[in-house]
């Protein structure tokens, strides 16, 4: 299909949507939760594919860590499904209702946004995801992954018709683009005339090629450069599990923690607790000249403060308080997720009013920053940007609102 044809058949879907109940909709996502988990030796053949190719490719480990399915990772696919069936529909949902002195009814009703089209890269369970959660909402999407994962998105979105079939829907509803090209995706960007909004998921490059090609309004969901910062007050056992779990529980996502900043008075004492532990995961630290001091590393370069390195590497930066770690931190974030590790409550509540990011953490590892963890189901990404929706999106980060006015013959005068 071309990509008019595509952007017609989304439009085409969208009043079916809109108008859809939360038991309609409910049913098809049930109905692709159970076809996912029924069909997943195709998913995980379609998969295979994929990972074999980026072996080959000479992948980075965290990315072939995102582009790896199993059958725990379908399953949590499913439960995703079933989870945003679980919650409750925003659309439809009076957000206002009031009379003005002109007598006249007015309520704000919140309404889908309309077509939503995705670009993403090797990251399979978007699909899944995606679909849900536009779908709960009454949007149809175009989705556009990247090569890397070609046959595992075509394997998801072929199983998500079928749930939609299945239940009397418009397979439209979700489409794949099945050209990766950069050709089509630039077309795509400007499919403004079909796509009300696009969403971009997965590396900086990926989202500054988005953002400055695109002529459809478009939410930003940023890289992660997250930073933990271990006070002098903190309880050094627990940054240093906090940072570990940050850093190695997955190294391929958004809010694993890249950089690390440390005041000197605990440098000392802490630093070689940590360096002990993340050789469990063979972590390369890279730091300061005070980090250096306090264990052997390699030299950081100015480079190394902004990187999302997505690989077992960590840089360290030393300073002398609160208010240089904030500093930084806010020089060389991504505004994604940032940690402080105190005792301190002054000092937390510092940290929390003037770190600029979308989620700021008192004591808990920068991990957490999801749409699972935050209660909102699966998410569709995590916005980084301040306009429309910051932090993990989930259900309602995917609406608009409308005003619905009823009078009794006002005119006005």
């Amino acid at each position: 299909m071309t990509l008019e044809c595509i952007g017609q058949k989304a439009k085409e879907a969208e009043p079916i949507l809109r108008v859809m109940t939360r038991e309609e909709k409910d049913r098809v996502l049930l109905k692709a939760a159970e076809l996912l988990v029924g069909e997943q030796e195709k998913i995980l053949a379609a998969n295979e594919k994929d990972m074999e190719a980026g072996q080959e490719r000479g992948m980075k480990p965290g990315l072939l860590d995102r582009l790896k399915l199993t059958e725990d990772r379908i399953a949590g696919m499913a439960e995703g499904l079933r989870q945003i069936a679980d919650l409750p529909d925003p659309v439809g949902e009076v957000m206002k209702d009031w009379v003005p002195e002109n007598g006249l009814h007015i309520r704000q009703v919140r309404v889908p946004l309309g077509v939503i089209g995705i670009i993403y890269e090797a990251r399979p369970n978007v699909t899944a995801d995606a679909f849900g959660l536009c779908f709960k909402t009454g949007n149809p999407v175009v989705l556009r992954g990247g090569s890397d994962a070609i046959h595992s998105n075509q394997a998801i979105t072929e199983v998500l018709q079928q749930a939609l079939i299945a239940c009397g829907c418009p397979e439209s509803a979700i489409q794949l683009l099945t050209d990766t090209s950069r050709e089509t995706a630039a077309a795509f960007m400007k499919l403004n005339r079909y796509i009300d909004v696009l969403i971009p998921r997965g590396s900086a490059g990926l989202i500054a090629t988005v953002v400055n090609n695109s002529t459809i309004p478009v939410i930003e969901t940023g890289s992660g450069n997250c930073h933990i910062y271990v006070d002098e007050t903190a309880d050094l056992e627990m940054a240093v599990n906090i940072v570990y779990n940050a850093k190695t529980q997955r190294i391929g996502v958004c809010n694993a923690c890249e950089s690390l900043v440390v005041n000197r008075k605990v440098k000392d004492a802490f630093l070689p607790l940590l360096a002990k532990k993340l050789q469990e995961k063979q972590v390369e630290l890279r730091g300061d000249e005070a980090a250096r001091e306090a264990v052997p590393m390699t030299a950081a370069t100015e480079e190394d403060w902004g990187t999302e390195y997505l690989d077992y590497i960590l840089s360290v930066k030393t300073v002398d308080n609160v208010e240089e770690a904030i500093a930084h931190i806010n020089r060389y974030n991504t505004g994604h997720s940032e940690a402080i590790i105190t005792e301190n409550q002054e000092h937390a509540e510092k940290f929390l009013k003037e770190v600029d990011a979308a989620a700021v953490y008192v004591n808990a590892s920068t991990r957490f920053t999801d749409g699972f963890e935050f209660g909102f189901g699966a998410e569709i990404g995590i916005s980084t940007q301040k306009l429309h929706a910051r932090g993990p999106m989930g259900l309602v980060a995917l609406t608009s609102y409308k005003y619905e006015i009823t009078g009794h013959g006002q005119v006005r005068g």
